[in-house]
């Protein structure tokens, strides 16, 4: 018997914990990566064989070196810099902007009446269709891009706020009205809160449909500095390696958003159902 005292108990406490039974691995986690990992063998056991020609698709050592040579030459930290620069004025202004508007057009009947038909139109015009004017009026530059950018955020943001907004369970108007709370508290303390979780839909939306068309702008407004720049410079001159890298960048990025705005939801989605 362990004697008495701090040092019997800690022996004590190492005895139970050598004998609790080892938690089972949960490897949940990691099925997402099976695909990437067996794509990747494929494509590296093709270079291997040749079986299809190198210069259409070159080795992952190849395309790991030329990381490595953008990554330490700094090309792609200013590449990158510069697109995520241009998304976030873009976010914000498309945002900003579509907030105002969905929260118009959700409270305001007469707004909605008057504007309504006319936003319904507008955002039937695809998002590219917009380039030749917005390349005349702002010319090619970073201005150019950022409008751009802004219009891709502006719409899913409208739509869903008016959406959420509109959409407020009668039953908690109801409510309101009988414990007599002024237009100011329904609007922050019941119809806020409730149209929250569509709110937060069209932000969501709004940082992926920018991010996608940060690309796509660097791709055909193509004066600058910026990752569609850099798959520009790797098809013009042949470099499949520089255009799967810059892919890879992009690729990264957006799941990174995309994970940052899922933690954001589930936190604002405990916010929402305290309140």
């Amino acid at each position: 018997m362990s004697a008495p005292g701090a040092g019997g108990l800690s022996r004590d406490t190492a005895e139970r914990a050598t004998l609790q039974p080892l938690r089972p691995v949960d490897t949940r986690r990691w099925r997402g990566l099976v695909l990437p990992i067996a794509a990747i063998a494929l494509w590296w056991l093709a270079a291997q064989l040749d079986l299809v020609n190198s210069a259409l698709l070159v080795s992952p050592a190849k395309v790991l070196a030329t990381a490595l040579d953008q990554i330490t030459s700094g090309r792609l930290w200013r590449a990158l810099g510069a697109s995520l620069a241009r998304e976030a004025t873009g976010f914000a202004i498309g945002t900003m902007l579509g907030l105002l508007l969905g929260a118009l057009l959700g409270l305001s009947p007469l707004f909605n009446r008057i504007v309504g038909p006319s936003f319904n139109t507008f955002k039937q015009i695809s998002l590219f269709a917009w380039i030749p004017l917005i390349s005349v009026w702002f010319g090619l530059g970073d201005v150019a891009k950022v409008v751009f950018l802004s219009l891709a955020a502006l719409v899913p943001v409208v739509v869903n706020t008016c959406d959420g907004i509109r959409t407020t369970p009668p039953g908690l108007l109801e409510v309101a009205r009988v414990y007599g709370y002024s237009r100011r508290q329904t609007l922050l303390e019941v119809v806020l809160p409730a149209a929250m979780p569509a709110i937060f839909t069209g932000i969501y939306l709004a940082l992926i449909y920018s991010w996608l068309a940060t690309i796509g702008a660097e791709y055909l407004l193509v004066a600058g500095r910026g990752i569609g720049n850099l798959l520009i410079e790797g098809s013009e001159h042949f470099q499949m390696d520089l255009v799967i890298f810059g892919m890879f960048v992009i690729g990264l990025v957006g799941w990174l958003m995309n994970a940052f705005a899922r933690r954001l939801e589930r936190r604002l989605s405990r916010w929402t159902g305290r309140t």
